[in-house]
């Protein structure tokens, strides 16, 4: 058997263990075996395989780990996959000077606050459109379009 049939066969199992775990991680490394089989395919002596498929393992791993897209972290409260309100739009009539308000979302009348409660100047509330940012509980939390 050719070495570079034993290169694409770990290569293959590589694969099929990442699609039994679900780590792709593993799929890096197979990335890995397919460099060490064309290292065979080339002409590569033994040892020189083996570098070049840890290398390009290494590489292909540690690419990942550093460059992979990162998912920004959303609380319950505010994300959009649970409440399926967050983003919807209101329209506020009047702000109390807390911050807090009444609106009408979906036909009923929901208790609302400010994304920015508790601030001591009151000219921040203002009547207008306002996105629905999070839930606190029952409270709809809004910040201005």
């Amino acid at each position: 058997m050719e070495t570079s049939t034993v290169w694409w066969l770990l290569a293959g199992s590589f694969v099929a263990l990442e699609l039994a775990t679900g780590t792709f991680y593993l799929l890096m490394l197979a990335i890995g075996m397919a460099a060490g089989a064309i290292a065979s395919f080339v002409g590569f002596g033994t040892s020189a395989q083996f570098v070049v498929a840890a290398l390009i393992a290494i590489g292909a791993v540690g690419g990942w780990h550093w460059f992979r897209p990162r998912k920004k972290i959303e609380t319950d409260q505010s994300n959009h996959d649970v409440h399926l309100d967050i983003g919807s739009t209101v329209e506020v009539s009047a702000w109390s000077a807390s911050g807090s308000t009444s609106v009408m979302h979906r036909g009923a009348s929901w208790s609302a606050r400010h994304s920015q409660y508790g601030l001591a100047d009151s000219s921040t509330f203002k009547a207008g459109w306002y996105r629905i940012v999070a839930l606190d509980g029952n409270t709809l939390v809004l910040s201005q379009i």
